[in-house]
């Protein structure tokens, strides 16, 4: 199949203007670091984090060149300690917390009759309890106070005051469809999207929505490095646009699931797909 090309840039129309965001593993390449310039264009304050901190900083001067409001700290997700000083960090610097985007994750491919207990358990730790730990964490910062729903505050909780916020998990479609050599994988982004409905039901009390994007092939270079070329032919083939996804297409519907153009949805996982099969 001939790909289609991917489409020109959407430009940002202020659907975020005056909130204050926490985006996780958004060094530059990949979703994070597409959600990260995304939300910039669209007028949020942006505190950026990942466990790599020379590339983290390196991105956060980049984007420091051309917006203004954003701001870095290392974390590693599988640490209680980092988790809770970067959302600590974030009120502090802006006195509130808008909006949470958890896309710290681990993949990896092994047949699960050769995956050890050490790979399971790693990628498990990053991309399922470390968003367990961000969710967590995001969930008592909204609770508290220490956020608002929007530039203008936000709704009111049961228990009064100004209540709201807004998380978006980074699961995938490998959490509904088989893929040899995904076991820890897959079971992982399913258990973010299991997460993400459990918490939206207890979340909306206090005004606040839980949403997940599930993305089926978002090219960039870390997924070269760990997919043979053999197996991204085959995923592309897959799409139905012959081509993989731009990961600022994966972060236009963050974007969308940010905004007050979705108030009304919490507890679902968005496919960003356009697999066949």
């Amino acid at each position: 199949m001939t790909g289609v090309e991917s489409p020109a840039y959407v430009p940002g129309h202020g659907l975020l203007k005056g909130r204050t965001a926490v985006v996780t593993a958004a060094a530059g390449a990949g979703i994070g670091g597409a959600t990260a310039r995304r939300f910039l264009e669209e007028g949020a304050r942006v505190l950026i984090s990942d466990a790599h901190a020379r590339r983290l900083k390196e991105y956060e001067a980049e984007l420091a060149g051309e917006f203004e409001g954003v701001s870095a700290l290392a974390c590693d997700v599988t640490d209680e300690a980092q988790v809770q000083a970067l959302f600590d960090a974030a009120v502090r610097q802006h006195g509130r917390l808008d909006i949470v985007v958890n896309n710290a994750g681990l993949g990896g491919t092994s047949d699960l009759v050769d995956m050890s207990d050490e790979q399971w358990s790693r990628v498990l730790d990053v991309t399922l309890n470390g968003t367990f730990r961000c969710t967590r964490a995001a969930l008592r910062a909204f609770r508290e106070g220490g956020h608002g729903g929007g530039p203008e505050g936000g709704p009111e909780g049961r228990g009064g005051g100004r209540r709201g916020g807004v998380i978006v998990n980074n699961a995938s479609v490998v959490g509904w469809r088989a893929q040899a050599g995904q076991a820890h994988y897959a079971a992982a982004k399913a258990g973010v999207m299991a997460l993400t409905r459990c918490a939206a039901i207890e979340a909306a009390g206090f005004g606040v929505r839980v949403n997940a994007v599930s993305p089926s092939l978002a090219m960039h270079p870390h997924l070269v490095k760990v997919t043979s070329p053999e197996l991204l032919e085959e995923l592309t083939e897959r799409e139905a646009f012959g081509r993989y996804a731009e990961p600022w297409e994966v972060a236009n519907v963050i974007v969308f699931l940010a905004s007050d153009y979705s108030s009304y949805m919490t507890g679902e996982a968005v496919s960003v797909s356009s697999q066949r099969a």
